[in-house]
């Protein structure tokens, strides 16, 4: 199998596990466990955010290394960001769907490299595949800045 449909596979497999995660509890027996389910949620939103990303930034990588490959030295930037970017993801996805101990790290992180993501590719506006991960690595940006902000002063700390 090669690395791309390995990734996709993972890629699935994590959209998969975060979305089987999520609670299917009525709303009232939410609101009686004192708020601990909407940080579980904001882990599993994040979570989820992050494979998204993960899978959009892989099909950058491949959609800018064909335009390198044709001439377009200047989606080199692009690619290299959308490879990273989709790795940094992949860990956050898997971190945060498990509510890690070094959760908060991994999404200070990711959001960083997602905003670097997200501004290069949206250097070309005009191309709807660059578009669309530009806007998949600003929603998993916001998600896990929400999910840092319900994590809760202890788990900032570590």
């Amino acid at each position: 199998m090669d690395r791309r449909a390995l990734r996709f596979a993972l890629g699935a497999a994590l959209l998969a596990l975060a979305a089987a995660a999520v609670p299917l509890a009525p709303a009232q027996e939410k609101k009686k466990a004192g708020g601990k389910d909407h940080v579980h949620n904001a882990y599993n939103d994040c979570a989820k955010a992050c494979a998204t990303c993960m899978l959009y930034c892989d099909s950058c990588h491949h959609h800018c290394a064909r335009l390198v490959s044709e001439g377009k030295k200047d989606h080199l930037a692009s690619m290299r960001l959308c490879n990273d970017c989709g790795e940094v993801c992949a860990t956050a996805a898997r971190i945060t769907a498990r509510e890690g101990p070094t959760a908060v790290a991994v999404c200070q992180a990711c959001a960083r490299v997602c905003d670097a993501c997200a501004a290069s590719c949206e250097k070309f506006p005009d191309d709807r595949h660059m578009a669309g991960c530009a806007k998949a690595c600003r929603d998993c940006a916001k998600a896990c800045r929400t999910m840092i902000e319900h994590a809760g002063p202890a788990r900032k700390a570590g």
